[in-house]
């Protein structure tokens, strides 16, 4: 099964400052019958215009993953951490039995990022900050896997649950082949560009839920995405 949402479907929010789209039921956006795809709760696609951002407020009990796609996140928390992510990076956070921290543009230009939010295997772990930053040629034409369980240490960031987050630019005219394991998911997001994914016609900020299928994208532009592949447990839509 392979589900096509798109971007013109999704909730949205606009503040001004703030620019929204919302793949899951999220702040003012809520429908009871899009609350999560399995263990992913939140995906929400922002672009924030410079000199704003969010003031200091508090996380409980989720692993948080941010990728900024376009312009320069700064963020600080209440366990010292500090730090600037750039296009192409991520920032991790297990927010556990609880932390404060605030994220910014500082810059000049907007800035554009997708935050994650995935429900953990425990509640109550202990806070945990990192960031990544790693070339961009890393994920050129191939899946770069940047997320995964503590279990997996092959990836660079690793969180309190069995999903595992790949990013991937795939120039335009390339195709890119994903084997879906069984008993696995996955929730797959054209960050930029267009394609053909098994196919379906993708455009900008469309997604796709992917169950029991592999998955073949093919760039009708240079094309830009972020995979998460988890667990099928039932909790799915």
């Amino acid at each position: 099964m392979i589900n096509l949402i798109k971007n013109e479907t999704m909730g949205k929010a606009d503040d001004g400052w703030l620019k929204t789209h919302y793949h899951f039921s999220f702040a003012n956006y809520y429908n009871p019958d899009n609350m999560n795809f399995g263990v992913l709760r939140v995906l929400n696609d922002d672009t924030i215009l410079p000199e704003n951002g969010f003031d200091t407020h508090p996380h409980k009990n989720m692993e948080i993953i941010t990728y900024v796609v376009e312009g320069e996140l700064t963020h600080k928390d209440s366990h010292g951490n500090y730090g600037k992510i750039g296009r192409g990076g991520m920032q991790y956070m297990s927010a556990g039995s609880g932390i404060f921290h605030s994220e910014h543009n500082l810059g000049e230009r907007p800035l554009r990022l997708l935050q994650l939010w995935i429900l953990p295997e425990v509640d109550g772990l202990k806070p945990n900050y990192g960031e990544l930053s790693l070339p961009w040629e890393n994920r050129l034409n191939r899946w770069l896997k940047v997320v995964a369980s503590v279990r997996d240490h092959e990836a660079p960031i690793q969180i309190y649950q069995d999903a595992v987050i790949f990013v991937a630019f795939l120039e335009k005219g390339k195709r890119l082949h994903f084997a879906l394991s069984e008993n696995r998911q996955a929730y797959l997001v054209q960050i930029e560009g267009n394609s053909r994914v098994n196919g379906k016609e993708c455009r900008q900020r469309d997604a796709l839920e992917v169950i029991g299928e592999n998955i073949d994208a093919a760039a009708n532009t240079d094309s830009h995405y972020l995979l998460i592949e988890m667990k099928k447990n039932g909790d799915e839509k």
